[in-house]
């Protein structure tokens, strides 16, 4: 009897402990991940399940010879604070390069992450022509199937006939029960539509920068996009139909050297219904000066950051001034 009592007491404090609202500033620096000249960390995509953080990010790996690889990693946290060392996903293959994560859903009773190749078999600094977007599968948000290529231009549209595309994010249709969204930077944001993330309808091309999020709130998306730098930020009553940005947000980066050259590839989640965080919480990544001198290449010297958010328009992180 008394096991019992104790048993419940320490059941009840955790539920209690675990009720307590997240304090933010608890983060001591808005880098979660810091990057150098051997590796770097951009492009995050975070799904928060089972009290747990999943970031998926492309980690940069610059080889002996100069040239670079890219790897679709995930770290984890249960407190935003402590994070797991990366483990890549994806195989060292510079004709591939799997990167780039966009975001992860739920679907039919799996998880699916998208993502982009980014080729540069010659020492590219950007992709090559050949940069397409795909998914993979999980039921544990750990192990992942193989890559499926995303048809996004149709079924009759042959893979070396879709044109570059890259940095995919995919969104549930908030009016229409069923219909997905994929949006990848091809011509702007290019958009399609599917019922089964299988067969895929073009929807036609926006202004846009490259690293897309799309939340659905309200009757209203919001659209965050990357703009030669700083976070733009879009809203309609239509998932395919954007204008004008409403608002431009750089947070610290005029005190940040890590991301004093560019501030960019923001994604954010929606945590404002839950008790513990409460917030919108913004994923990035910056870029430091020293990463574009020539003698580096263009994708290294770049850290992850993290900022949160009441409203998505007046934006926190840690020492803010």
């Amino acid at each position: 009897m008394k096991s019992t009592l104790i048993a419940i007491v320490i059941l009840l404090f955790s539920h209690i402990v675990n009720a307590q609202n997240f304090d933010f500033n608890r983060m001591k620096s808005p880098i979660l991940f810091e990057g150098d000249y051997k590796f770097a960390y951009r492009d995050p995509a975070v799904v928060y399940h089972d009290n747990v953080f999943h970031l998926f990010f492309t980690l940069v790996e610059r080889s002996t010879d100069g040239g670079m690889y890219l790897f679709v990693a995930h770290s984890e946290s249960d407190d935003l604070i402590h994070w797991s060392f990366p483990q890549k996903l994806t195989p060292r293959d510079r004709n591939l390069n799997y990167s780039s994560p966009g975001n992860i859903v739920r679907y039919k009773n799996e998880w699916i992450i998208c993502f982009q190749t980014y080729p540069t078999p010659n020492f590219e600094t950007w992709g090559n022509a050949t940069s397409r977007i795909w998914i993979m599968r999980s039921d544990d948000l750990k192990l992942w199937s193989e890559p499926e290529l995303l048809k996004v231009k149709g079924d009759e549209v042959a893979q070396s006939k879709m044109g570059r595309m890259i940095d995919p994010y995919l969104l549930q249709d908030g009016k229409e029960s069923g219909k997905w969204w994929c949006y990848y930077k091809q011509n702007g944001v290019s958009m399609s539509y599917s019922y089964d993330l299988i067969h895929w309808t073009f929807a036609g091309s926006a202004d846009s920068g490259e690293n897309v999020t799309v939340l659905f709130k309200d009757g209203v998306y919001t659209l965050f996009h990357s703009p030669e730098n700083g976070i733009g930020v879009k809203q309609s009553t239509s998932p395919s139909m954007w204008g004008e940005d409403k608002y431009l947000i750089t947070l610290g980066q005029k005190d940040w050297p890590w991301a004093a050259r560019r501030l960019t590839a923001a994604t954010v989640i929606d945590l404002t219904k839950n008790p513990k965080y409460g917030k919108y919480v913004m994923f990035f990544h910056g870029s430091s000066e020293e990463g574009a001198k020539p003698k580096y290449n263009a994708h290294n010297n770049a850290s992850l950051g993290i900022a949160w958010s009441d409203d998505m328009i007046n934006w926190n992180w840690p020492g803010k001034r």
